[in-house]
């Protein structure tokens, strides 16, 4: 059997032995949204995931793409027992009453396979639209059918996955040796977005496409994932929110009880380990409202 199949399999039936939770009181929302998780690979923060779910409440969780690392899975098997910890983490949410709503990005496109299946109480759907508590409606993607890189050229799209890999690997190590110093931990790769005239040109073109889109929909904003920028603003009038990604950024988009929605940044109050990376003993903060 093709080992994409295998692995839904075992999502599937994975069992969910229950473990004591820690202290902290628990942030409670109506809707969350996280994305680009991209468990099977060594950047995943899965410390940092695990500590987030286990810290928040919410009536419908959106896995908004990238959960599963498929391409990086298919070059090297890498799975440590955190990553399983994750996956039963959320099939437990699933199992005490959370809605959990999965939508394959292009690093899971396998389980676009399974749309309109339910593994273990996750429903697998191509896209979404949500209705807030104020009555807005957002249309949530991944965002990967917006990526010009991915429709026309999917072998370059592998060549970048490659090199950004490298990058976090570089980073790794770049963090180990400012940690020696007593310095905090830095993400070279969030630099070269930010600074890199290219990278910042491609980031806007993207928003700016999937806003349109929206536009098209008849919608009042869009959630998706896929570029691991974390962000939330009006263009032309449409609310583009994106839940960044839980590689650097450790970010997530939350509904408030009132329909407010809010970017949290998990690594904010996250202390740091002696190699500069975060580790799940802190407690969210909220950076941005709309």
């Amino acid at each position: 059997m093709q080992r994409d199949d295998a692995f839904l399999r075992a999502w599937r039936d994975t069992a969910l032995p229950e473990s004591d939770e820690a202290t902290r009181p628990r942030q409670r929302y109506r809707t969350l949204w996280i994305s680009d998780l991209h468990l099977g690979t060594p950047g995943c923060q899965a410390r940092a995931l695990l500590d987030f779910l286990k810290h928040t409440e919410c009536e419908t969780l959106f896995l908004v793409g990238d959960i599963i690392d498929g391409w990086q899975l298919k070059r090297h098997w890498y799975w440590p027992q955190t990553h399983n910890d994750v996956v039963q983490k959320l099939l437990r949410k699933a199992r005490n009453g959370t809605r959990v709503i999965f939508i394959p990005g292009n690093h899971d496109e396998f389980a676009r396979k399974y749309l309109n299946h339910n593994f273990g109480g996750i429903e697998v759907a191509e896209e979404w639209i949500h209705e807030t508590a104020d009555g807005r409606k957002l249309w949530i993607i991944h965002g990967d059918l917006f990526d010009g890189v991915i429709q026309c050229a999917k072998w370059l799209a592998h060549v970048g996955d490659s090199l950004y890999e490298f990058t976090l690997k570089l980073n790794r190590h770049l963090n180990s040796m400012r940690a020696r110093m007593g310095l905090p931990y830095w993400s070279l790769s969030k630099y070269l977005k930010q600074k890199v005239k290219r990278a910042v040109s491609y980031v806007g073109d993207f928003e700016v496409a999937v806003a349109r889109e929206a536009r098209k929909r008849g919608v009042q904003g869009v959630v998706c994932g896929h570029i691991h920028h974390a962000e939330m603003r009006d263009i032309d009038g449409i609310l583009y929110c994106n839940d960044g990604d839980w590689v650097e950024s450790l970010t997530a988009l939350a509904e408030h009880s009132d329909g407010t929605l809010q970017v949290l940044h998990w690594a904010e109050h996250l202390p740091r380990t002696a190699s500069g990376h975060p580790v799940p003993t802190g407690a969210a903060v909220a950076s941005t409202r709309a």
